[in-house]
């Protein structure tokens, strides 16, 4: 018989498993090779000008054209200010075409419709997920239901009960409420916020109830504290959905000084010159991306559900 000598210890190198860092389409082997390099370099750059054109050039262009003259846009549109700039435009945008007043009501249909949303989704979906009554799942039912109705085919009914509500007894039309309830009704919402409520941990709330908390307590010292991601998402929604809606503004607030700027950009068109008309766009436009820029950690790290409490 041969003995069988085992090596020493620490000749035998163990092959680790590449982390998940590490792992990708290119191996380690082939980033080492110039033409591979060289390839996917170049083409990371050319793919990150594309992006970089396509998402900032429209946005610079409108901003080129808020202060350039309306001879100058419809002769030499791409020619880089041949004769100055016309920086008189946003002050017409902002006061003789009253563009600060559209805008106050966009803000403010913004925030009453963000309201009515959190306001239903998070009581909602606690009802749903924590409080759970008997008849939980025929409500949840019911919720999911109204999803697959188109919402133009509501569009009628809607109106008709802004237009006529049967407790109020009077009209809603050119009326802030008439774009601030219907806008709660979002089953998606409730249904988002009932989901995330469910990986909440249950000990806490049953130690709660041990304590004495009532459902109201638990629902605003614990459960809205730990669901900020989600509240972060919801709120996103609210505002960007209210901020951009057209058509049901268009019917309801039929005065034009209480309209959004949805509404009134497209009503102003024909009757603005075209420079101080951009410079309207511009200014609808840059405020909300300064909102964005200045909140975009709060708004990337809610729409990733970052800080989810694991149950």
């Amino acid at each position: 018989m041969t003995a069988v000598v085992a090596p020493p210890r620490g000749s035998i190198r163990r092959r680790r498993p590449a982390s998940d860092e590490e792992r990708g389409a290119v191996s380690e082997a082939d980033w080492r090779r110039p033409s591979v390099r060289w390839t996917l370099g170049t083409s990371h750059v050319l793919l990150l000008v594309l992006l970089v054109v396509a998402g900032l050039g429209p946005m610079l262009l409108l901003a080129k054209f808020a202060i350039t003259p309306t001879a100058d846009i419809l002769r030499e549109p791409l020619a880089v200010f041949p004769n100055g700039f016309a920086w008189e435009n946003l002050g017409k945008a902002w006061n003789d075409v009253q563009i600060s007043r559209y805008f106050l009501n966009t803000v403010w249909l913004a925030l009453g419709s963000w309201a009515s949303q959190m306001l239903v989704a998070t009581t909602g979906g606690y009802v749903l997920s924590v409080l759970r009554p008997r008849y939980g799942r025929i409500v949840e039912g019911l919720v999911l239901s109204t999803m697959f109705i188109p919402s133009i085919v509501l569009l009628v009914p809607l109106y008709l009960t802004i237009l006529d509500p049967p407790l109020l007894g009077q009209s809603m039309i050119n009326s802030f409420w008439a774009v601030w309830l219907p806008a709660g009704a979002s089953a998606f919402n409730v249904l988002l916020v009932r989901r995330f409520f469910d990986t909440l941990p249950r000990e806490v709330f049953e130690a709660a109830r041990m304590d004495g908390a009532g459902p109201y307590r638990i629902f605003l010292l614990m459960v809205l504290p730990m669901s900020k991601p989600i509240l972060g998402v919801v709120s996103v929604f609210a505002i960007i959905a209210s901020w951009k809606d057209f058509l049901w503004p268009l019917l309801v607030l039929k005065d034009p000084s209480i309209q959004p700027l949805s509404v009134r950009l497209p009503a102003i068109a024909g009757s603005t010159e075209l420079g101080v008309f951009l410079a309207a766009l511009a200014i609808a436009t840059l405020i909300p991306v300064a909102l964005f820029l200045l909140f975009q950690r709060t708004f990337l790290a809610s729409a990733g559900l970052g800080g989810a409490v694991k149950g």
